[in-house]
C-alpha cells in the first residue's frame, strides 16, 4: 500500500510508521490521519508484526492539527461528519489495535500530536519531547481525547493547567507524572523504541494481547473486577501452546520457541 503523507515499514515482527510531513512539523491533516489509520489496520492484520510503533522521526512527533485546513469548517460539517478523520479512522484504529502500540515522541507533541502519543499503549520519549494541549490559545479545546486521556494520565490538577493555559510539558516532568514509561538521548529514541517492540514482538503473541487487554481494564474497572478479569485469563491462558512452550522451556532452562497460538 502506498501513503502520501506517512511511511510504513516491517522489519523483525515490527511495524514502524512514521509521519511524513516535515515541511508543516508532521501536522496532522485528513490525509495523514486517514493513513495513520489504514496503516495500524493493516499491521494489525498482518501476521508477521507482533507491535507497532508510531513515530514523527528524530526530530519532531507532531506540532498539532492543520490548522489551515481546519479554519474554515463548520460546527454542522465537524457534527454531521463526526469529525471523521481523527475520530473515526485513525483514533479508532489506534484505540482498537489488539497489537501493543508505542510511540516515539522526539520534539513536539502538540494538540492532535499529543492526543495521538496517548491514544497509544505507552509512550518512549526523546530528552528533546515536548508535550501540550494548547488549543485553548486558538479559542477553542482539546478535540480527540486531550481532556479525557491527559486527566487519566496525570490527574485533574496538572491537565486542567494545562489545557486552561497551553503549557507544554518537557519529557522530564512528563515522566515524573507518569505521561511518559521512560526519556532515552534523542539520538537514541527510535533505536530504543525498536528494540523495545522487538522484545515485545518475540514474546507469545496471544499472551501478549491478553495482557494488553488486561492493563486496559484496570483503567475503568474498579480493583475487585479487574482481579477476576485477571484471574479469569490467567487460567484461560494454560490453554496456549505458548504457556506450555514457556513452562517447558523455564524448567529445561532454553529458550523458548514461540508459535503465536
Amino acid at each position: 500500500m502506498s501513503y502520501e503523507t506517512i511511511l510504513v515499514e516491517v522489519k523483525q515482527g515490527v511495524g514502524i510508521i512514521t509521519l511524513n510531513r516535515p515541511k508543516v512539523m508532521n501536522a496532522l491533516n485528513k490525509t495523514l490521519t486517514f493513513e495513520v489509520g489504514q496503516a495500524v489496520d493493516a499491521l494489525e492484520k498482518d501476521e508477521e508484526v507482533g507491535c507497532i510503533i508510531i513515530t514523527g522521526g528524530d526530530q519532531v512527533f507532531a506540532a498539532g492539527a492543520d490548522i489551515k485546513e481546519m479554519k474554515d469548517l463548520s460546527f454542522h460539517e465537524l457534527h454531521m461528519a463526526n469529525f471523521p478523520y481523527i475520530q473515526r479512522d485513525c483514533w479508532r484504529a489506534i484505540d482498537d489495535a489488539r497489537k501493543p502500540v508505542i510511540a516515539a515522541v522526539a520534539g513536539f507533541a502538540l494538540g492532535g500530536g499529543c492526543e495521538m502519543t496517548m491514544a497509544c499503549d505507552f509512550i518512549i520519549a526523546a530528552d528533546t519531547a515536548k508535550f501540550g494541549q494548547p488549543e485553548i490559545s486558538i479559542g477553542t479545546i482539546p478535540g480527540a481525547g486531550g481532556t479525557q486521556r491527559l486527566t487519566k494520565a496525570v490527574g485533574k490538577a496538572k491537565a486542567m493547567e494545562m489545557c486552561l493555559t497551553g503549557r507544554m510539558m518537557d519529557a522530564q516532568e512528563a515522566e515524573h507524572c507518569g505521561l511518559v514509561s521512560r526519556i532515552v538521548p534523542a539520538q537514541e529514541l527510535l533505536e530504543t523504541a525498536f528494540k523495545t517492540a522487538r522484545k515485545i514482538a518475540s514474546n507469545s503473541r496471544p499472551a501478549v494481547m491478553m495482557i494488553k487487554e488486561c492493563v486496559n481494564m484496570a483503567v475503568d474497572a474498579d480493583l475487585g473486577d479487574g482481579i477476576a478479569f485477571e484471574r479469569r485469563n490467567f487460567a484461560a491462558s494454560f490453554a496456549f501452546e505458548d504457556c506450555k512452550e514457556g513452562m517447558n522451556a523455564f524448567a529445561e532452562k532454553r529458550k523458548p520457541e514461540f508459535k503465536h497460538r
